[in-house]
């Protein structure tokens, strides 16, 4: 009788031991598929913004600067390989891309092109996917940070291998407060 208790103690334990183990994996696998979803988001903005400079340089061809400047920080977060490096890449586009737009208010024929309008609009899209995207990524960053760090998930979490990851935060420079002057 006593072996049968101590039989059926071990399998409720390895249960217990299999189901947080595999919990852990699953939310390991939604903090992967987060950042993937950033990084299409990404790749998806850099995709539309080669077609929103060349609409624009047809406008204001002497604008190069600021198509330069569009162009590098499109560049910049296309390399990014981590929540810290695309968190630095963000601020820089989103400058650029600020200004880009801001180019068609000083110019009326390129404020009414059709062609700009929707790229405009598929790029703000995009940049609130993104929002929504890293949103997704550091809410399943801190639930798996929540199940490694607590127990009994983190007992189980040691005998495997799953280390922290990066939340995705803003850079320094875009914590910043906007002065607003009128």
């Amino acid at each position: 009788m006593i072996v049968l208790i101590i039989i059926i103690l071990i399998v409720v334990l390895v249960g217990a031991v299999v189901l947080i183990f595999n919990s852990i994996v699953r939310l390991r696998n939604q903090v992967d598929n987060g950042w993937s979803q950033i990084d299409v988001q990404i790749k998806r903005r850099a995709d539309l913004i080669p077609n929103l400079v060349e609409t624009v340089k047809g406008y204001a061809a002497h604008e190069s600067g600021t198509f330069e400047a569009v162009v590098q920080a499109r560049n910049a977060s296309l390399t990014a390989a981590s929540p810290a490096e695309a968190a630095a890449a963000e601020g820089p586009i989103t400058a650029a891309l600020g200004k880009l737009f801001a180019l068609a208010e000083a110019y009326p024929d390129l404020k009414a092109d059709a062609n700009f309008r929707q790229l405009q609009e598929e790029i703000t899209s995009t940049e609130d996917r993104i929002a929504y995207a890293r949103q997704f990524y550091n809410d399943s960053v801190t639930h798996f940070h929540n199940k490694i760090d607590t127990f009994p998930g983190m007992v189980v979490a040691k005998m495997g291998t799953f280390p922290h990851r990066e939340l995705f935060e803003a850079a320094e420079a875009d914590r910043a407060v906007p002065k607003v002057q009128f």
